[in-house]
């Protein structure tokens, strides 16, 4: 029932044959399941592990993986770089994606490079060391844009990635995981088996000496590190925290709340780490992926590192969200800021703001800014960094996001601008539409990670924001992750509609040129103390018989409800049309 292709990249191409009432070569087929059949079956590819293929390399995955086809099936390759033709070998084969190492470069890209690790690519931390620094940024640019039009649907370009002048040394946060046999390293890909790593070359030379000690430690005193198969033993991770001046604060996470001869732990970690500011412990019995618990004590020292961002000094304690690039967070609060639009006057809510790093940077330019986070240490920390920093604008509320922001907005909080951060996995499916329903003209977006930042920018576009400016900033060198700013604008589908004008044909003396929007809601603010949107001002003019156009303000879809001008907002803007000489006035 077909005929075998056979060449260098072997499958079966199936030929159904042509259906007609009856029976076909003795086979009874349903004619609509035959054409399924055939959209389905029409090419099988036939990978096979081990199998060799010579293939040209057109992209990138998110992982850093390069992109080819083999007969049509997407095949993803370690190693590769874009533009080249090299002969691969087939490591595994999957339903929908294969994939292959490379054998040999046939055509080499100028944008290679040799790894300068030994431990390249075992180690799951770097994914861009074969290639040039500037190849790695146009691949990091191209896959924010490709998400953020692909997945958000969003037509905006990303206008610029700014590179990191350091490509290595620049981490000031290190989380090395312990071995059972109390080696500190970093997991291999795909797995958690630990490589020994101290002297990673993205890391400050700081954590890897205080790591060191710590090996040390649980060897001559045969501390067991922590088993994740038998949930045994006691050191799970060292985590590493240093600031500008090479401070280093030490943070050892434990299967219990106490280790053996701690102080002597101690001395070792300031005998190899002098910069060393405060050791802590840190309590984790659960059995799960994250890394740090919720009870903290400290050995010794300070209990947090102060460091200084964007002309702020913040206390960071462990559990405290900080940047891990210093120099290239400050480009990227200063891309927000930009994209904030601020003039002074403004309030401005600020959640996921962790310690206050963006909080801080917007406080200098708002009228009033407001953050919230749910962890609560970095709560604590935001109020005391907001206190010292002297900014007085600044207030913070612990909690979840989504919760937070539905309690302000219950209580009427109308901010001009929002400001979110939030973790890889985006934002919950109901903080969106919670931000949407306080009306803030502009959302500035700050994401690690492009795809739960397109899917997102999606949602957004459902509740009325168009994605109008996007930038990369490259906090990661090295790596495939890649932070965002994105700027959203309200620009509510049923009160836009694009044309265009010929502004020769237009009577500027009507009536319609009196006020815009924008006059008549601040009209309407100052006079009355409400808010209300251009939906509801279009609304009250079409019943006062003042064109707003044949499609402005109507539902996107039959079954969606349009909101109707309550009547208190409805009054207002009357007198405000009144005030405007828009309408004349009455009796009412």
């Amino acid at each position: 029932m077909g005929e075998e292709r056979t060449g260098p990249s072997v499958g079966r191409k199936v030929d159904f044959p042509r259906i007609r009432r009856g029976k076909p070569d003795g086979i009874v087929f349903a004619a609509p399941a035959v054409k399924h059949l055939r959209r389905a079956l029409v090419y099988m590819p036939d990978l096979q592990k081990n199998q060799l293929h010579t293939v040209t390399i057109t992209g990138y995955t998110a992982e850093g993986l390069g992109v080819a086809r083999i007969d049509g099936q997407v095949v993803f390759i370690h190693n590769a770089v874009r533009g080249e033709v090299c002969a691969v070998r087939i490591l595994k084969v999957q339903k929908n994606v294969a994939y292959a190492r490379v054998e040999d470069v046939l055509e080499r890209s100028s944008a290679r490079r040799e790894p300068d690790c030994p431990r390249y690519p075992a180690c799951g931390g770097c994914d861009f060391r074969h290639v040039s620094y500037e190849e790695e940024l146009e691949a990091k640019r191209q896959r924010v844009e490709d998400a953020l039009r692909r997945v958000g649907g969003a037509d905006v370009a990303v206008e610029e990635i700014l590179g990191s002048g350091q490509v290595d040394g620049y981490r000031n946060k290190v989380q090395f995981p312990v071995s059972p046999s109390g080696q500190a390293g970093f997991y291999r890909a795909r797995s958690h088996q630990v490589v020994p790593a101290l002297d990673c070359r993205l890391q400050a030379p700081q954590a890897g000496a205080a790591a060191g000690a710590v090996e040390a430690y649980l060897r001559d005193f045969r501390v067991p590190a922590y088993d994740e198969t038998t949930r045994r033993g006691l050191l799970r991770h060292i985590y590493v925290r240093t600031n500008r001046e090479g401070q280093a604060l030490v943070c050892l996470v434990v299967n219990g709340d106490r280790l053996p001869r701690e102080e002597e732990l101690v001395r070792y970690i300031r005998a190899a780490c002098p910069s060393a500011v405060g050791v802590l412990l840190n309590c984790n019995t659960r059995d799960t992926n994250v890394v740090l618990g919720e009870s903290y004590r400290t050995l010794w020292g300070e209990d947090a590192l102060a460091d200084t961002l964007c002309g702020n000094i913040f206390r960071l304690s462990p559990p405290a969200f900080y940047q891990v690039n210093r120099a290239q967070a400050e480009r990227l609060y200063g891309k927000a800021v930009e994209y904030a639009g601020l003039t002074g006057k403004e309030t401005v809510l600020d959640l996921y703001c962790g310690a206050g790093t963006i909080t801080l940077a917007l406080a200098r330019r708002a009228g009033r800014v407001i953050g919230a986070e749910i962890v609560p240490e970095a709560v604590e920390d935001a109020r005391e960094n907001a206190s010292a920093n002297g900014v007085k604008n600044a207030e913070y509320f612990c909690g979840d996001a989504g919760a937070v922001a539905e309690k302000l907005a219950s209580e009427r909080l109308r901010p001009e601008v929002v400001v979110v951060d939030p973790p890889r996995k985006g934002l919950g499916e109901e903080v969106v539409p919670v931000i949407a329903s306080m009306e803030p003209e502009r959302v500035v977006y700050v994401s690690c990670d492009p795809g739960t930042l397109a899917r997102d920018v999606k949602r957004f576009a459902e509740q009325g924001y168009r994605a109008v400016r996007a930038a990369a900033v490259d906090l990661f060198p090295r790596t495939r992750h890649v932070e965002t700013v994105v700027l959203l604008s309200k620009l509510r589908a049923e009160h836009h509609i694009e044309v265009d004008l010929d502004l020769g044909e237009m009577d500027l003396t009507s009536a319609e040129s009196k006020a815009t929007y924008e006059e008549i809601k601040a009209y309407v603010l100052e006079k009355f103390g409400l808010n209300v949107s251009h939906l509801y001002i279009s609304q009250v003019k079409r019943k006062c018989g003042l064109e707003v156009g044949p499609n402005y303000n109507l539902p996107k879809s039959e079954g969606q409800r349009v909101p109707q001008c309550p009547p208190e907002k409805e009054k207002a803007i009357m007198a405000a049309l009144e005030h405007f000489q828009m309408i004349e006035g009455s009796d009412r």
